[in-house]
């Protein structure tokens, strides 16, 4: 009886693999609120918000990260910070200009996703590769726009969505939530949902079966600058402002929240839900160092050791499924 049921859990945590991230928030939030005495429901909303940020461009990253074939978007850092910028400059702190505003900080998306689309499915580049090198570009006219930037007045609506509540829940929690459930009933329940999920598990078998694969990949890279460049957008409204360097911990935090929420790193099968949860348990996992006193370059370096540690684990067990499946096939090949 034990081990049926023992079988039905492990089942079940196979098909849902973002309840490890969510039982690691449970007892990280209990072991904080034990050591510091106060850390309440309220501070746990401030954890909530920092990750709303997070998860928005993870969202982006894990769709890329679904396509497969090792794809990364390293831009995620320049396109936030530029958007940032952008923002500022075009809206001027008003919210007379919060249409252009958001039109151009959506527009960078587009043309940024345009580029690292059209150089990993056109021209054939490593995505680590391409991507890096448009980050490195923007991170150019990032330094051209801070010389231009007017102030640092931001429109009042971005403010609002970025600090503002509605009764006792954070606005953009709200948005986080929302943009996740839309990407869980995208993957779900729509013939592109289950595009994207082939593409990953086996391009060319997605193209003998009428996919359009190079379609379905570019897709990807769109929709991760576009959120990149939201994330970007409401941040700033968060802070007040924008700064050089601000989208930078997002780069291998974005990475992070995807692996620990349970997406698989070599494509093939995303968890929205997962990447949310994930985003929150790194965030706590930042607020755990930073209650310890650890200094910032250790923090990256624990924060590397976690994901680099979740990777490992998941390419074991692809392995040892792959060979597991290898024994089975051989008898009867035999």
């Amino acid at each position: 009886m034990n081990q049926q049921i023992s079988r039905k859990l492990a089942d079940w945590c196979a098909r849902n693999r973002w309840a490890w991230a969510a039982l690691a928030v449970v007892l990280l939030w209990i072991a904080l609120s034990l050591v510091t005495r106060n850390f309440s429901i309220s501070s746990l909303s401030g954890v909530a918000v920092s990750s709303s940020f997070l998860a928005l461009c993870a969202l982006g990253q894990m769709a890329v990260v679904t396509t497969g074939r090792g794809n990364i978007d390293l831009s995620i850092a320049s396109v936030m910070t530029l958007s940032a910028y952008l923002a500022l400059i075009v809206m001027g702190g008003s919210d007379a200009r919060l249409v252009p505003g958001i039109a151009a900080t959506l527009g960078l998306g587009l043309a940024v996703g345009a580029v690292n689309a059209g150089l990993v499915v056109l021209c054939r580049i490593p995505s680590i590769i391409a991507t890096l090198a448009s980050g490195y570009i923007l991170a150019t006219a990032t330094l051209l726009a801070n010389r231009a930037i007017p102030g640092f007045r931001v429109a009042p609506a971005i403010h609002y969505i970025a600090t503002g509540r509605i009764g006792a829940m954070p606005v953009i929690v709200l948005v986080a939530i929302v943009v996740t459930a839309l990407f869980s009933l995208t993957l779900k329940y729509t013939a592109y949902g289950r595009m994207l999920s082939a593409v990953g598990q086996n391009v060319r078998a997605a193209r003998l079966a009428g996919v359009r694969t190079s379609w379905v990949t570019a897709s990807a890279f769109f929709t991760s600058s576009v959120l990149a460049s939201v994330a970007g957008l409401l941040l700033g409204g968060y802070v007040g402002g924008a700064f050089l360097e601000m989208g930078q911990p997002y780069l291998l935090q974005s990475l992070g929240a995807v692996v620990l929420g349970g997406t698989l790193i070599f494509g093939g099968s995303a968890t929205p839900l997962g990447t949310l949860i994930g985003s929150m348990l790194l965030v706590l996992v930042v607020t755990t160092m930073q209650i310890a006193g650890l200094p910032p370059g250790m923090q990256d370096v624990v924060q590397g050791v976690v994901i680099i540690t979740v990777l490992a684990l998941a390419g074991g067990g692809a392995v040892r499924r792959t060979i597991k499946k290898a024994r089975a096939v051989a008898p009867n090949a035999a």
